[in-house]
């Protein structure tokens, strides 16, 4: 019963259970120098190790044309609850961008960064160089829980660093037990007798990837229900309450497949002691871990679980577990979900100025020496450095005599005039990785969505809404990294060239969008966009976001 019972698994499950502890081959995948590719069992246990094997999509037909096995390369993503780094460890980064990768340092939309483009041969002096700097990937990648996401800047709430500590705590929480990690990438020995029992993973891991994020309300700008696991603080008279704790929050879809949905997360209830809330977090990935999808890998996401179980039903399983019950929903409000750009402070006197990374590329251009800015404010040791979950990053904890220092340097390296010239709908678009790297890519996103905006800009000057601060997110595969489904303007890559086009969700993150015109190319999303935007510069009232008078006017009636 038991074989026949297997047969029904995915074969991603076989490679977990019988990888020896997420090691499988992959010292002899490392030692092989005939390809700069790794087993196929393996390439899906270095996600675990927080690393995805590509190849460059552009140089495939080249490639192939001269019968060469196609360039192979590797991202490699940190672990950063909260998206926290230090001066000497952006410094750091900075170098090993340089030596290993392609240069360009990748801020993704879940407050962390990857590098892109490390032959196999680089991959482990990579990871030791991360090491000398207290940093590493693990976890960062596969069916584990991923990157604790919170909400980025000090200046939210006096009681910041209190919920900022939960994203470490509860990232320490996830790790798996195993030592692979150590051992592949970092020499250490193999003692045999040593205990690598996982109460939480097992040797089964979870059905799926898991997201989990901390969102300060009235800023949800880490799009807290878009999670597997959302928690949102409980402030009064500055203090922190406790949280609201919501599940099932997810973006990613497959097209064709009815089955798969995007979905926003269902609150559970709230919780008031830290005891409680670890507890329940972990809990609720057990919960998943035993009752997910481990036969279809489309419906293995812990949204598909809470609606197979409902919310009633899994908030039962979990309260059995815990030991107690929640408490009602407290009372929260979201007003925004952006970044605040320029110099903020914060209520102990703090400096904190966000800078505009355009699709979270940090890089040399033409027009701004943004990388090399960001180096230099580093190496004065004056300033941290916390990404946002709109692929930005805040030069942080600036102390009052330091700021004009920091503001010289931005000043003279072009940032300030960069953050300034930058048009209020190309401030707060995202977009993922997509093409040449990512294997799951259809259309462009983070390469063609600048050029995107550079057309769409006209439009929105000449209806009078340059300022409306419209969200613009496109991914170039319906996988949702982009959270395109969770803006006013999603597009979702169906083919080369060519995008869903989604309108009508709220800036607050409250309300996903709805798929309005199918596989359209450019003249096309340009023409739509043109005439939407025409009704609503004529109908809107006062304080009608584009994405409420979408829904209201478009997608509400239909």
């Amino acid at each position: 019963m038991e074989e026949k019972e297997n047969k029904k698994l995915s074969p991603v499950e076989r490679i977990k259970t019988e990888s020896k502890g997420l090691r499988g081959t992959m010292k002899e995948s490392l030692a092989d120098d005939i390809t700069g590719a790794i087993r196929e069992d393996d390439q899906t246990l270095i996600k675990f190790h927080g690393m995805y094997q590509q190849d460059d999509r552009d140089r495939r037909d080249e490639r192939s044309a001269k019968k060469l096995e196609w360039l192979y390369s590797y991202m490699i993503r940190l672990r950063l609850p909260g998206g926290l780094l230090k001066p000497e460890q952006w410094v750091g980064l900075h170098h090993i961008a340089g030596e290993h990768s392609t240069g360009v340092i990748k801020i993704t939309t879940r407050q962390t960064v990857q590098l892109h483009g490390i032959l196999k041969s680089s991959i482990k002096p990579t990871i030791q160089a991360f090491n000398t700097l207290q940093l590493d990937s693990i976890a960062a990648c596969g069916d584990v829980n991923r990157n604790v996401m919170c909400s980025a800047n000090p200046e939210e709430s006096p009681v910041h660093a209190e919920v900022f500590a939960y994203a470490d705590k509860i990232s320490l929480l996830g790790l798996p037990k195993t030592r692979a990690y150590y051992e592949i990438w970092l020499n250490e020995e193999q003692i045999a007798d040593r205990s690598e029992e996982d109460p939480l993973y097992q040797d089964r891991y979870l059905p799926r990837k898991f997201k989990i994020a901390i969102a300060i309300p009235p800023n949800n700008d880490i799009d807290v229900f878009t999670n597997d696991i959302g928690l949102i603080a409980i402030i009064e008279n500055d203090k922190l309450l406790g949280f609201n704790i919501a599940v099932g929050g997810g973006l990613s879809t497959t097209h064709g497949n009815a089955k798969t949905y995007a979905r926003l997360g269902s609150v559970l209830g709230f919780l008031d002691t830290e005891e409680k809330v670890l507890k329940a977090v972990y809990e609720i990935l057990t919960v998943q871990r035993d009752f997910g999808n481990r036969e279809d890998r489309k419906q293995a996401r812990l949204k598909y679980t809470v609606d197979k179980l409902g919310v009633d039903g899994y908030r039962a399983e979990v309260e059995k577990r815990c030991g107690f019950s929640f408490e009602p929903e407290r009372a929260y409000t979201f007003t925004s979900r952006k970044d605040h750009y320029g110099w903020k402070q914060n209520h102990q006197g703090n400096w904190y100025y966000t800078v505009f990374v355009e699709n979270g590329r940090v890089l040399d251009s033409d027009t701004v020496a943004l990388k090399s800015a960001l180096l230099r404010v580093a190496e004065t040791g004056l300033a941290n450095f916390r990404f946002t979950g709109n692929q930005n990053v805040i030069i942080a904890d600036v102390a009052p005599e330091n700021k004009e220092t920091v503001h010289a340097i931005l000043q003279e390296m072009g940032v300030i005039a960069h953050n300034e010239n930058a048009g209020a709908i190309r401030r707060t678009a995202i977009a993922c990785v997509s093409f040449n790297t990512c294997s799951l890519a259809l259309a462009e996103a983070q390469r063609y969505l600048p050029t995107l905006i550079s057309k769409v800009e006209p439009l929105v000057e000449k209806y009078g809404l340059a300022d409306e601060e419209i969200s613009m997110r496109m991914t170039g595969c319906p996988n949702g990294c982009g959270r395109s489904a969770a803006a006013e303007i999603g597009f979702i890559g169906t083919s080369y060239g060519y995008y869903n086009l989604h309108i009508g969700g709220d800036r607050q993150g409250l309300r996903l969008n709805t798929k309005y015109k199918e596989n359209v190319d450019e003249a096309q999303i340009l023409a739509t966009l043109d005439d939407l935007f025409a009704v609503y510069a004529k109908e809107k009232k006062n304080g009608d976001t584009f994405g409420d008078f979408a829904y209201n006017k478009w997608i509400k009636q239909a």
